[in-house]
């Protein structure tokens, strides 16, 4: 396996889509799975600012991880137009997701890992370890937060160090748990 930077965003959002295709989230804001592979490659292209990939033994795209830095500002001017192409009318919950998610982060400054997902056929052989462990590796110093979006997921984050903060319930929709990885050198 190989972890690295992204360079097909195409591959990287039918990852993503296979990998969020039973998220109780995914299915509240975008209930096609069908559309989802676009919308996780217009959040790739414009509303994130490092996108790692892991890849298998021939080169596919097997994981990929999207990442903020501190204070990094999504470019909402190419990027609203072309999730609205890709969201149609359910971009209101997108945007209604993402207000909420902005009101329970942290305030001090911290990275923030908004979506993680490996390909089905490789959950539990260690990609998705290894995607987080080298994006927290970029993060030394400080604070990292995520939103899980499965219970289930809780203890996995728990084994890297973040710790549940609160639950945040969606408008009409599913809970969501904070979680928060205190700053490590």
């Amino acid at each position: 396996m190989e972890i690295g930077k992204a360079s097909d965003l195409e591959e990287i959002g039918e990852v993503l889509g296979r990998a969020f295709a039973d998220d109780p989230v995914m299915e509240w804001m975008m209930p096609r799975a069908a559309d989802r592979p676009r919308m996780f490659v217009a959040l790739a292209r414009y509303m994130h600012d490092v996108v790692e990939v892991a890849r298998d033994g021939s080169g596919a795209v097997t994981g990929a991880a999207l990442w903020d830095p501190p204070g990094f500002t999504p470019d909402l001017e190419t990027g609203g137009p072309a999730l609205l192409e890709v969201m149609g009318d359910r971009v209101a919950y997108g945007m209604r997701l993402e207000e909420v998610f902005a009101e329970h982060r942290p305030k001090e400054p911290h990275w923030y890992l908004a979506q993680i997902g490996t390909d089905p056929a490789v959950q539990g052989t260690g990609v998705g370890g290894a995607l987080l462990r080298s994006g927290l590796a970029l993060c030394a110093g400080l604070p990292v937060y995520l939103e899980s979006s499965k219970e289930t997921n809780i203890p996995i984050y728990e084994r890297f160090g973040f710790a549940v903060t609160e639950e945040i319930k969606l408008p009409d929709g599913p809970a969501v748990w904070g979680m928060l990885r205190p700053a490590v050198l």
